[in-house]
């Protein structure tokens, strides 16, 4: 595909995934009436959801990246360009930043208003890390060994991880920028963003090198 077609599917897919992620919170946290389990379980089941969609729309395209450490991990495998990665990364962020600004306006609210959502401590750091990790290995082997399923594994993992990581799993930089312009559910501080940006960044090293030795074929 050209890559200006590549561009407008990250830009759009980035858009929509953000959209899924604020405005399921939005209303998860207006119908549960206090009840954040159920809030959560809306949320994470609507981006999970959407997610799966918008891989089977658009991979074809663009490879429905989403998510900069997914680009990134791709460029190091060699199946992006590494000159089209900033170009990728900057659409993301800017397709990320209108989603937040459509859930807004769906829901009455402000286009950006700066969270107050505190995210922070090594906790939370140390489980973007392990998210986002778990995210590329997944991937990664589904895309060598199941590629059709990787649209359900991707999207079924990222539910998962909403529960079983104290961070929610972001496992996104785009998503961690952008959420920060969000004082919903989904929203997190400015302040507590390099903490996650820098979990990100040690799952994305670690999960490049483990796969590489994990799928590499044996010579016997």
């Amino acid at each position: 595909m050209p890559l200006s077609r590549r561009l407008a599917s990250e830009f759009l897919g980035t858009a929509f995934l953000l959209t899924a992620i604020v405005g399921s919170g939005i209303m998860g946290e207006r119908l549960a009436n206090g009840n954040f389990a159920i809030a959560l379980l809306a949320n994470s089941i609507a981006t999970g959801a959407a997610l799966v969609a918008l891989i089977l729309a658009l991979s074809s395209i663009s490879g429905a990246h989403f998510n900069p450490v997914v680009s990134f991990a791709s460029a190091f495998q060699g199946t992006l360009r590494w000159s089209d990665v900033p170009l990728y990364v900057a659409v993301q962020i800017a397709g990320a930043t209108l989603g937040v600004l459509a859930a807004h306006l769906m829901f009455g609210l402000p286009a950006f208003f700066v969270s107050q959502h505190a995210r922070s401590g090594h906790a939370q750091i140390f489980s973007e890390g392990i998210a986002t990790f778990g995210l590329l290995l997944t991937i990664a082997c589904c895309s060598k060994f199941h590629s059709s399923a990787t649209p359900y594994a991707v999207g079924a993992y990222i539910t998962g991880a909403y529960w079983f990581t104290s961070s929610t799993s972001f496992a996104n930089p785009a998503v961690t920028l952008a959420r920060s312009l969000s004082n919903t559910f989904a929203g997190i501080r400015p302040d507590d963003v390099p903490g996650f940006l820098l979990g990100q960044a040690t799952g994305l090293v670690i999960a490049v090198l483990f796969s590489r030795w994990l799928l590499v074929p044996v010579r016997e």
